[in-house]
């Protein structure tokens, strides 16, 4: 059980389905054992299969009777993620749910996706973008709920538009924060372009506060060998009631903004503790770097050129 036991009513989603990325691990195979115990058909896009599995079992210990699979899908490559998308349109079944919830946090050392781009933004932003526009008829359909998880970081710092890529000065947070505005940008944008255009979905973020998740933690994989002093501290802090949320906790803001009746489109939903670092989710006021709509124009704009991905003017 957590500490401080909190939690909210997800409502009835069977007959619904639900898509949801970073789930092999962390807050994000909570937040899928969640949609499937309250009767989700739950899709699981996973870049490791000894992962997505052990994902798969778990969530069954939960919930024994639904319907969980995997597909492949690695957001740092653009083909990966039209693939993703082609292989779901000839599945043909309607998306009511999709959380982008998958990222990579601070690389010590740039590094850069299959097409280029600096790993964050390339997959934190970009990856999310590409795959909304490829699975965009399939949400149509749906008439879905689109939630993009932000950070606390997308309160800080800026976009780099002089060098989006991060070539000439490399900062693992100043990108972390950029790929996180850019999301929370686009996850409003489309909001306001489906309105205009009739498109059926509607969009939301959410962010997690803080808490001891894997995102800090040692990943090989990106050139971190070892637990960040970060994490160490969020860890005892989050043990001691102090501040920081728990895992649990941390799951819960994008499940209510994935799920909740009275959760808006375009609204923002976090944690409600001191600092809106942990504690129950409710709305939060937006960020500033998020409420320019010329500046969501202009990521949009940058992304779809970037990725050569474009979304339908109707």
């Amino acid at each position: 059980m957590p500490r401080n036991p909190v939690d909210i009513t997800v409502p009835d989603l069977s007959g619904r389905r639900a898509v949801v990325t970073g789930a092999s691990d962390g807050i994000g195979v909570g937040i899928a054992t969640r949609l499937a115990a309250a009767g989700a058909d739950v899709l699981l896009p996973v870049r490791d299969p000894r992962k997505g599995e052990a994902a798969l079992a778990t969530i069954r210990q939960t919930a024994p009777q639904t319907n969980v699979s995997l597909r492949g899908l690695d957001l740092s490559s653009l083909a990966s993620v039209a693939a993703l998308g082609k292989t779901l349109q000839e599945e043909g079944q309607p998306i009511h749910i999709l959380i982008n919830n998958a990222g990579v946090m601070t690389p010590p050392d740039r590094q850069t996706t299959a097409d280029g781009f600096e790993l964050q933004f390339g997959t934190n932003h970009l990856g999310h973008f590409a795959l909304v526009a490829h699975l965009l008829p399939l949400l149509r359909a749906g008439h879905a709920r689109v939630t993009s998880q932000i950070s606390v970081a997308a309160n800080q710092r800026a976009i780099n538009w002089a060098d989006l890529n991060w070539q000439r000065s490399y900062d693992g947070m100043k990108a972390y924060s950029q790929s996180k505005i850019a999301l929370g940008l686009f996850g409003l944008e489309l909001d306001r372009r489906s309105q205009a255009h009739g498109w059926g979905i509607t969009s939301n973020l959410s962010h997690p506060g803080i808490a001891p998740t894997n995102l800090l933690a040692a990943r090989p994989e990106i050139g971190r060998a070892r637990d960040t002093l970060g994490v160490r501290a969020i860890r005892a802090l989050s043990a001691r009631g102090i501040l920081a949320g728990t895992v649990h906790t941390a799951r819960l803001p994008a499940l209510y903004a994935a799920t909740s009746p009275d959760a808006e489109r375009g609204g923002f939903y976090g944690p409600r503790g001191p600092g809106h670092l942990g504690g129950p989710p409710g709305g939060q006021k937006l960020y500033s770097r998020l409420r320019g709509t010329e500046e969501a124009q202009r990521v949009w704009q940058v992304s779809e050129e970037l990725t050569t991905v474009h979304f339908p003017s109707t």
